[in-house]
């Protein structure tokens, strides 16, 4: 009896000293940072929130998407503004200063800015520390790569856009290694095969190669 109280009050003392690491003041401003950034993009993807703002507004579903689409740039321009202050203070803001998931926030507001290839190596290195989710770099680093113009690694960016052949198509970006794709995606934390991933989006995979797309 006595072990088991000893072994408690160790863990209880391992709770709380990992609870008081946490920055919790951070941790409410990247939460709200969070929620304004999801905010506009939910209204954008969700019809039905789509038709209450536009209804809310008193405006159609066309004004309501440009309008939201107006205050999301908005947005992501001031939300990038503080992650950068935050960065050059912390360093990336990941699990052991924030907590899960708001370890998310500041990866959500780079892969939704053109700052993406100043900051993979940051990204990066959270992940390699366990700061992050590995499949959060991963997906940053297939952006990173279409974003130069070459193959990405795990299959999880889609492109709509005018094909070498003249034709308008929406494709799962050229990939390096297409056969080993899905054994790279459940390695890196993904649940999904690239054939699951771009059913999602409507898309039915097929191998692209990059002489098809320059």
């Amino acid at each position: 009896m006595r072990k088991f109280i000893i072994i408690l009050l160790l863990f209880t003392a391992k709770v709380a000293i990992s609870q008081k690491m946490i920055n919790i003041q951070l941790k409410r401003q990247l939460d709200s940072v969070m929620r304004l950034d999801q905010q506009y993009r939910e209204i954008i993807m969700v019809p039905a929130k789509q038709d209450y703002f536009a209804k809310s507004l008193q405006i159609t579903t066309q004004q309501a998407n440009d309008k939201a689409m107006e205050l999301m740039m908005q947005a992501d321009s001031t939300n990038i503004v503080f992650i950068e202050e935050v960065i050059k203070k912390y360093g990336y803001p990941g699990k052991s200063l924030v907590g899960e998931p708001t370890n998310e926030a500041a990866w959500n507001v780079i892969q939704h800015s053109t700052k993406i290839h100043q900051y993979i190596y940051l990204i990066k290195g959270a992940a390699q520390n366990n700061e992050l989710p590995f499949r959060l770099y991963a997906m940053m680093l297939d952006r990173d790569l279409m974003d130069q113009g070459k193959e990405q690694i795990y299959g999880t960016q889609l492109r709509s856009q005018k094909m070498k052949n003249g034709k308008v198509a929406i494709f799962v970006w050229p990939i390096r290694n297409p056969s080993t794709v899905n054994k790279l995606r459940k390695e890196a934390g993904f649940d999904s095969t690239v054939e699951q991933n771009a059913k999602r989006f409507n898309v039915t995979y097929r191998v692209v190669k990059m002489d098809e797309v320059k």
